[in-house]
């Protein structure tokens, strides 16, 4: 009789009323929403904080350099003050600062005395800020001393952006190479993840389930590799439970959290967002983001989505396997570590893959190779199609993938079938291969 239903339903049903798994499932939103929210407004607090620079200019050609903003002000002290008299004034209006930029023969001479005098440590920001205007301001004033006409430098600056088109005439550019390898790192790290928060939860089960002696009732009246594959696919079903009500709960709290406390991630004026600004107004800005939405209406959308379903699921199905395996040998999670790393290291190897050489070279000799071997295909294949791999590739790659996850299936329910009423004893590798010929 199949039973597989019935145990899956069990699975599931016992995770999801565990009050550890409830609380955990309630608790980690809020504790990642609380922390999100500490630091936006952590770093509003430090945005809105307003500063006061005090400049005193001795050469007198760089009064149009800084211009005052929302959070920092530029006062520009006289050049009949002396640097000591700038000093003791600025520390008794308990500015922020003073920048002196002192009178010499050229540009290049005053460049190398500037100086910025402060009670404590500067931002970094800030003196990048400061150098960044000072080099565009003075390198302008010494070009023009030598006789330079910046208007014509200006107008014979060219911008240089190679058109990419392929031999069937389908035009990309730089912006799709970001588009796809945002996929495909972001769906590589989710499988990453996920195998590894919802394995381990799986061998935990098994563990649990082994020392409780309940496992010696079930048994008798289920195969085990029906109570294996029952405990996978339960727990994964849990997982995927826990994982939609993170979603759903945690923009809800987002929501709540902005609307209660006024903190919006969007309103955050952090350097970064400012050099976006930035970007946003130049004239390219229009350009690029007609490149952006060509590059993602360019993207294999459908063929996306279907392979990360399939790859995701087959991936995911396969090492937990490995971890079910893993639990039925052991009897408490301390011993699991001599078999963790065999597991863990092909995907390591895949991200590392992934990583340095799908981006280089997507269709190279170690990209499609490694695209192909089961244990590392779920995240280097991913990472691969958006850049366009043929079907046969895929199908063979997904083929292999199932091929592999059956008989992993036999393997670890060979171990799984021994393991499960085992007590006491870790086993070596060697007695984990005689395990198979039982």
């Amino acid at each position: 009789m199949n039973h597989l239903p019935l145990i899956i339903k069990r699975e599931y049903l016992t995770k999801v009323k565990n009050k550890s798994f409830i609380i955990m499932t309630i608790l980690s939103p809020l504790i990642m929403i609380a922390l999100i929210a500490v630091v936006a407004y952590l770093t509003q607090l430090n945005n809105n904080k307003k500063r006061s620079i005090s400049v005193l200019d001795e050469t007198g050609m760089l009064e149009d350099v800084f211009q005052s903003t929302d959070n920092t002000t530029y006062n520009y002290l006289t050049n009949n003050t002396s640097l000591e008299e700038a000093k003791v004034l600025v520390k008794a209006q308990e500015d922020y600062g003073l920048l002196f930029i002192p009178k010499q023969v050229d540009s290049i001479s005053a460049s190398k005395g500037i100086t910025f005098y402060s009670e404590e440590s500067p931002s970094l920001t800030v003196m990048s800020s400061l150098e960044r205007r000072l080099e565009k301001k003075m390198t302008d004033l010494e070009l023009e001393s030598n006789g330079v006409d910046l208007d014509m430098i200006n107008s014979s600056r060219i911008s240089i952006d190679i058109a990419q088109e392929t031999f069937s005439g389908e035009t990309t550019s730089k912006i799709d190479n970001v588009l796809k390898l945002a996929f495909g790192g972001m769906a590589g790290y989710l499988l990453f993840m996920f195998i590894i928060i919802y394995g381990n939860m799986i061998m935990r089960s098994v563990i649990e389930e082994k020392t409780s002696r309940i496992i010696e009732v079930i048994i008798s009246s289920v195969k085990p590799i029906q109570l294996m594959m029952g405990k996978i696919i339960g727990t994964s079903l849990a997982g995927i439970t826990q994982f939609i009500v993170w979603i759903i709960l945690g923009g809800v709290l987002m929501s709540i959290v902005s609307a209660i406390f006024g903190i919006s991630l969007m309103d955050m004026h952090t350097p970064q967002q400012e050099l976006m600004q930035q970007a946003v107004q130049s004239p390219e800005f229009e350009s690029k983001l007609r490149l952006g939405l060509m590059a993602f209406q360019n993207l294999p959308i459908a063929n996306l989505i279907v392979a990360f379903m399939f790859f995701f699921v087959g991936g995911y199905l396969l090492y937990s396997s490995l971890y079910a395996a893993i639990g039925a040998a052991v009897d408490n999670e301390t011993d699991t570590q001599q078999f963790m790393m065999p597991i863990l290291m092909p995907l390591i190897l895949a991200v590392y893959v992934g990583v340095f050489t799908v981006i280089e070279d997507p269709h190279g000799t170690v990209s499609t190779v490694f695209s192909f071997i089961p244990f590392t295909s779920p995240v280097v294949m991913l990472m691969r199609i958006p850049f366009g791999v043929p079907i046969w590739q895929q199908l063979l790659s997904l083929a292999l993938l199932i091929g592999t996850f059956v008989f992993t299936v036999w393997f670890a329910a060979k171990i799984y079938r021994v393991g499960i009423l085992m007590y006491g004893k870790k086993p070596s590798y060697k007695e984990l291969y005689k395990w198979l010929k039982y």
